[in-house]
């Protein structure tokens, strides 16, 4: 009797022992989860967004200004040949470094100009596009966002000058009445 006492606790036995098991390897998941965390942080951390503060060709090195107010503080990097948008690495202007650690150094991988976003109801349109515009002579009004020194010095046929501070100051005055008017503003950086 005891043999057939002891069988009926084998299946029970068996489900338990599965349930320890899985339990166990619950546990490991959950145990590695923080750690792919850090992983995600790490790799969010080699990108560095702001002002290029300069830039040394001998010295092959980029300083940018991360942070804004008390939190800024200027970071070094280095640049190789195989370093993407070199080009935009200019000082005062925006860009975003993407990098990577090689023994004691930070390395810049790829160099992006850092953009404006575009408000809300706005969009970007390529050269190519203005150019079919104004080939097309579609209605619009075409407005020169450079300083007037700049729009002065020459700017695309049609255009008006209207520069960012002009804009800030006086929108109502110096906008087009024609509110379903296309309105296109240019200026001389990436933007």
């Amino acid at each position: 009797m005891k043999v057939k006492s002891i069988i009926k606790f084998i299946p029970i036995a068996v489900m338990l022992a599965f349930l320890a098991a899985g339990c166990a390897k619950e546990t490991d998941t959950v145990a590695q989860a923080p750690a792919a965390k850090t992983m995600e942080k790490k790799t969010e951390a080699t990108v560095y967004k702001g002002p290029i503060v300069g830039k040394s060709n001998k010295a092959k090195t980029i300083s940018i200004t991360v942070g804004k107010g008390a939190e800024a503080k200027t970071i070094m990097v280095r640049f190789d040949d195989k370093t993407e948008g070199i080009e935009f690495a200019k000082k005062g202007e925006a860009a975003i470094i993407n990098w990577e650690q090689r023994g004691e150094e930070k390395f810049a991988t790829v160099i992006k100009p850092k953009l404006a976003k575009l408000p809300e109801g706005v969009t970007e349109i390529k050269v190519d596009e203005l150019y079919q515009l104004l080939e097309d002579q579609v209605p619009m009004t075409l407005a020169d966002a450079r300083p007037a020194l700049r729009y002065n010095q020459g700017h695309l046929p049609t255009a008006i000058s209207i520069s960012v501070p002009m804009l800030k100051e006086k929108k109502a005055e110096v906008l087009p009445e024609d509110k379903d008017k296309l309105l296109v503003f240019y200026c001389g950086g990436y933007t």
